[in-house]
């Protein structure tokens, strides 16, 4: 396991039965420090007049026309920050240049935007363990290593019950103190339907589900939506984190043995039933299913899926190669073992509630996949690291799945047509699951402030993208319109790249997180439509030591109203080991 240095010793040898206690004698040194603060400062100007200077950060986020409150968000915290002495740039790119800027490249000083979250606070082992220090995608962005909370993400994994959530509490007071990024607000989603033509299910529209199992008007045929992200029009790959956002498609395009409801339970859903006994779950496939090509889907692909996922080159190689999506979920996975055609056994390595979160994975025809185990070179335009293989690469447009929906046709950057499947299992009389219910679901990519009024004009039936925190109180809503509310579990952050210094040490990480009066921003940016957290998970796992309590109990903010007090802020620095220099600049080793 990789893992963050040990921590020095700081225990000194005898003083040989001195009366001055360690603590008196630390005390005494801060204060010749400060008494002397001048001399040594100039001393060190002379000695390495080159080696200091103002810290410069540059924050990497997304476009106002990609993401209104990630570019406002950033303006408004490089503002406070410049407050306090620090340089600010910007690196603002496309949703899917950021993607590879962060997630693949991992060059960046921070950044700013959504993190997908998670239902389950086990999202934090992907996020946070320092085995992924130098994976590809959502698994550790932030390059941060810290043995203990390691620790605690594998020991959470294992529980369940009141066990685990006390486990669960360990990880989150932990990364709390720590601060590998700061989680500023959980927002809430809101998406324009129309009423006349479809009944909405309000909580499911938070999941591939909540496109299903809709009651349509009599003589509609087609469910029209608007989506304001166009990166499903150009890549149809599940792998490709750089073009996967919050979207339905891929996740109707590809069935799981199991789903997951808005609430967060898992469900079967290709899988017609489950045993779980000590650590292994027993699966029962559905019969007589069908790839989108006519191809028969048995135990034969479940098998392969996992094996691909865990190394997508399928070679005997110490040096596997992940896919970038999934890894925390077929982590889970030990092994798996076809017993029947229509019967696996997966080996779990974690606990139950874990363990059944693994079976959320899509199901890849193996007569597609096997062949993409090559070496990539370059298709789509992604980074290309070693043993990357052409998997992770390739548009896999079209796509060949299983769900309920099939790939029809796509105008690149404009729109996407999906037709229903009907070979699929839902159709069948007998199964009591959520059906496609249109021939076809049309997507149409709109700007974020065009896609509502296209619902209140009757040429959308719904927004799959949230609306933006600012459009949400205008859509008129006095016809036919209504702007639901469904569950939401991403969040808004600023993550830090602790594989760099100064946001390698934890107390400044710290510091920084005190400059974010996460009240304010939530008033400011998002109209009130987010909530404030000290902690990224839903109010489910949220322990009570961080519960928000009208600011942040671990980093409160050092100011009052979004307006930042630069002489706490000063103490607070150079409290951290940080100093400023004549003209109130913050300065750092460089």
């Amino acid at each position: 396991m990789n893992g963050g240095p040990a921590a020095p010793n700081r225990t000194g040898p005898s003083d040989g039965g001195s009366s001055i206690s360690r603590r008196s004698a630390l005390a005494a040194a801060a204060g010749l420090t400060v008494s002397t603060s001048g001399c040594i400062r100039q001393a060190r100007d002379i000695l390495v007049p080159n080696n200091i200077q103002q810290l410069s950060l540059t924050i990497t986020t997304l476009p106002a026309d990609s993401d209104r409150q990630s570019i406002r968000l950033s303006r408004e915290l490089a503002d406070v920050f410049g407050t306090v002495g620090i340089d600010v740039s910007f690196d603002i790119r496309s949703p899917v240049d950021f993607r590879r800027t962060v997630l693949y490249d991992h060059e960046f000083d921070v950044w700013i935007a959504e993190h997908p979250g998670g239902t389950d606070p086990d999202f934090l082992y992907e996020a946070l363990h320092s085995v992924y220090t130098d994976e590809s995608g959502w698994q550790n962005p932030f390059g941060y290593t810290n043995l203990t909370v390691d620790d605690s993400l594998e020991t959470q994994r294992q529980l369940e019950g009141e066990k685990r959530r006390e486990a669960v509490t360990d990880v989150l007071e932990q990364v709390a103190i720590e601060q590998p990024f700061v989680p500023i607000c959980i927002p809430d989603q809101h998406r324009a339907v129309r009423t006349d033509r479809f009944d909405w299910d309000e909580r499911a529209l938070a999941t591939p589900q909540g496109y299903l199992g809709i009651d349509p008007a009599p003589d509609v045929s087609t469910l029209r939506a608007t989506h304001t992200d166009s990166r499903p029009t150009s890549n149809l790959n599940p792998l490709a984190v750089d073009y996967r956002g919050e979207d339905p498609f891929v996740d109707l395009l590809y069935d799981s043995l199991a789903t997951e409801t808005a609430d967060g339970e898992i469900e079967p859903w290709f899988a017609r039933s489950w045993e779980w006994d000590a650590g292994t779950i027993d699966v029962r496939l559905r019969t007589d299913c069908p790839f989108h090509d006519g191809e028969p889907m048995t135990a034969e692909d479940i098998a392969f899926t996992y094996r691909f996922l865990a190394n997508t080159r399928l070679d005997d190689s110490e040096a596997a190669a992940p896919a970038p999506r999934y890894r925390g979920l077929v982590e889970a996975v030990d092994s798996i073992e076809v017993v029947h055609r229509d019967r696996v056994e997966l080996r779990i390595d974690a606990g139950r509630p874990v363990g059944e979160r693994a079976l959320l994975v899509p199901i890849l025809p193996a007569h597609v996949w096997r062949e993409r185990a090559g070496g990539a070179n370059g298709a789509g335009g992604a980074t290309i690291a070693q043993r990357t293989a052409e998997a992770v690469a390739t548009e896999n447009v079209p796509p060949i799945g299983s769900g309920p929906f099939q790939f029809a046709e796509r105008t690149e950057g404009e729109g996407l047509t999906l037709e229903r499947f009907d070979g699929h299992f839902t159709l069948r009389s007998g199964v009591d699951l959520p059906a496609p219910t249109v021939d076809e679901l049309t997507v149409r990519v709109d700007p974020p402030g065009a896609a509502a009024q296209r619902v209140v004009d009757d040429t959308a039936d719904v927004t799959t993208s949230p609306l933006e925190a600012n459009v949400v109180a205008g859509v008129d809503q006095s016809g036919s319109t209504r702007v639901l509310e469904s569950p939401s579990w991403s969040f808004y952050c600023l993550g830090f790249n602790a594989r760099d210094a100064p946001f390698s040490n934890p107390r400044f990480r710290r510091v920084i997180a005190q400059l974010i009066d996460k009240e304010w921003l939530v008033d400011e940016v998002f109209h009130g439509h987010a909530r404030p957290v000290a902690t990224p998970v839903t109010e489910e796992w949220t322990p009570e030591s961080l519960e928000w309590n009208g600011t942040d109990p671990e980093t409160p903010f050092l100011g009052t109203d979004g307006e930042v007090d630069e002489d706490a802020v000063e103490v607070a620095f150079e409290s951290a080991g940080f100093r400023y220099d004549d003209r109130g600049r913050l300065r750092v080793r460089q």
